[in-house]
């Protein structure tokens, strides 16, 4: 079962994304809140699979509450789900660590399986959105990740990371074990000194232009 937390500040929203969930037998919505600060108590408390966040937020930014989710639990991944179409919001959630920012307007069953996607250990981040959010980086903090030698299979599973794909998707692409690819993702972030996966898709981008 995955267990969902939705925040929004409007109730009308997050009783009709509760009801979209709730209504999957894979889904249940363990907790809502309408606030930066009510969220941030919640979901410490419920600990959810998936942390469904609204941009703008009464008291703060949906942005900072994700940025502050996935340092205090990095097992919890963040979905942004907003009406504003934004880049620089955008680009500033992938390097928060959010797996995924999709519109308000998207389709009932396109969020459902964006919630098993970043659930699953994926991101629904474009490439194009990864090159943004590399280009923003300074160029001293690029050169920090620069550095680490890669083997031939670190490189495919950082590269798989990059387009977005989980762990499962990665083991068929690459005939490995769904653990094993669990197990280099795991040593990809230790050798590249990073916590989050968000951080190696975006890293994964800038060496795959660094080498091109």
């Amino acid at each position: 079962m995955i267990r969902v937390f939705l925040v929004d500040d409007h109730e009308i929203v997050r009783r009709g994304i509760a009801q979209l969930v709730d209504a999957e037998p894979d889904l249940t919505v363990v907790g809502e809140a309408g606030s930066f600060h009510e969220a941030g108590r919640r979901i410490d408390a419920t600990l959810p699979d998936v942390a469904v966040l609204d941009v703008r937020l009464p008291d703060g930014s949906g942005i900072d509450l994700c940025r502050d989710i996935r340092s205090s639990h990095p097992e919890v991944a963040c979905l942004i789900l907003t009406a504003y179409d934004d880049d620089h919001a955008l680009r500033s959630a992938v390097l928060a660590g959010a797996s995924g920012y999709v519109l308000k307007d998207i389709r009932s069953r396109a969020l459902i399986d964006a919630i098993r996607r970043v659930a699953s250990g994926g991101t629904i981040q474009s490439a194009a959105v990864l090159h943004q959010a590399a280009s923003t980086l300074q160029p001293d903090a690029r050169a920090e990740v620069a550095g680490p030698e890669l083997s031939l299979r670190e490189s495919q599973v950082l590269g798989l990371i990059a387009e977005g794909l989980t762990n499962r998707e990665i083991g068929t692409r690459l005939g490995l074990a769904e653990k094993t690819v669990k197990n280099y993702v795991s040593g990809l972030l230790a050798k590249l000194g990073m916590e989050r996966r968000t951080q190696a898709a975006v890293y994964g981008v800038e060496h795959k232009r660094d080498r091109s």
